[in-house]
């Protein structure tokens, strides 16, 4: 089976709880599974499988790297943001299919494995100083060892972004004081603060020493990220909003942030294997972004292990998928591994 084409006749929307999944069926009766990142418009990432379906129906599905460049660029227009989730999750479900044809596991026709088990760190779930903390000794005591808030607002209120900050650094010192230094804490801004606070933010957590702080700043002009790189000592991530080596090119090669945030189900794995690469060559490490469901965790537990320069892949629930799938990756520990 591996040695012919395998035609694609389908590419069907799979809505699934929170999730949107996509499968990619084959006259012989494989399919893959894929998943799309950008989920808060769902009518236009529906379209977009539509036009992707009109160019890959029929085409073979084991040329892997000529269907992503049709998918990407066969529309005249760079398939980027929405369209890009798209592309990724039709990828993704391609990798999938070639496995299986081949009966081997993903990891394997990406190199192989380079380490034994992918480092983790979850959602530290609480709002509260004391609630955190009694969470985060739950957690520590289940083996997870890297912790992750967000900037967060008082609960209920309007997002004002210096109150935010106070409040969340006041959180995080909070933390570290109840936690000691063998816990690694992680702060997720989502983008939500202009420079002059960001750099305000990260100077003065720096005291926390977190392991990295991550989206400070919006995404639409990353040149931004030199003015806080050269005026802050704490690890940058940056990178879960896009979609493509040429949108992660100014992180990387202006050598702006630590780690690189390569979201599979907005890259794909194509795309997403080589934005790692570009990463290796500036010692930048990939921490995968992955608040998603159990395809995206698979697909990017199964990269994660072939990738020498890992340093964390994300997980949203510090637990298995046993409610939502039969099979799937575990997660557990403080890692994570597929079957």
């Amino acid at each position: 089976m591996g040695g012919h084409a395998l035609r694609i006749n389908e590419i069907e929307p799979l809505p699934f709880g929170s999730f949107f999944l996509v499968v990619v069926h084959t006259d012989e009766g494989l399919h893959g599974l894929g998943e799309v990142g950008m989920r808060s418009r769902p009518e236009t990432v529906r379209g977009a499988l539509r036009d992707l379906a009109a160019l890959v129906v029929g085409q073979d599905a084991t040329r892997i790297e000529h269907l992503w460049q049709l998918m990407h660029r066969g529309g005249f227009f760079p398939a980027g943001s929405d369209v890009g989730a798209a592309v990724a999750a039709v990828d993704i479900a391609l990798w999938d299919l070639r496995g299986k044809a081949l009966g081997v596991p993903l990891y394997d026709l990406l190199g192989g494995r380079s380490r034994d088990h992918v480092p983790a760190y979850v959602h530290l779930p609480g709002e509260e100083l004391r609630e955190l903390v009694d969470n985060a000794r739950g957690l520590i005591e289940r083996g997870w060892t890297h912790l992750r808030i967000g900037l967060d607002d008082r609960p209920g209120e309007v997002f004002e972004p210096r109150r935010a900050v106070r409040r969340t650094l006041t959180v995080l010192h909070g933390l570290r004081e109840a936690l000691g230094d063998d816990v690694e804490l992680l702060v997720d801004v989502h983008t939500r603060l202009d420079p002059a606070d960001a750099l305000w933010f990260c100077r003065e957590v720096e005291a926390a020493r977190p392991y990295f702080v991550e989206e400070s700043l919006r995404a639409e002009a990353l040149e931004s990220y030199r003015m806080l790189r050269g005026r802050t000592g704490v690890p940058l991530a940056a990178g879960e909003q896009l979609t493509s080596k040429w949108e992660f090119r100014p992180l990387i090669e202006g050598d702006l942030v630590d780690h690189a945030r390569i979201d599979l189900a907005n890259t794909g794995l194509t795309e997403g294997r080589k934005i790692a690469a570009m990463c290796e060559a500036h010692h930048i490490q990939v921490a995968t972004h992955n608040p998603l469901g159990p395809v995206c965790t698979a697909a990017s537990a199964h990269l994660n292990l072939s990738l020498p320069n890992l340093s964390l892949q994300e997980q949203a629930k510090p637990y298995g998928w046993e409610d939502l799938v039969l099979v799937g990756p575990r997660v557990g520990d403080g890692a994570v591994a597929p079957l």
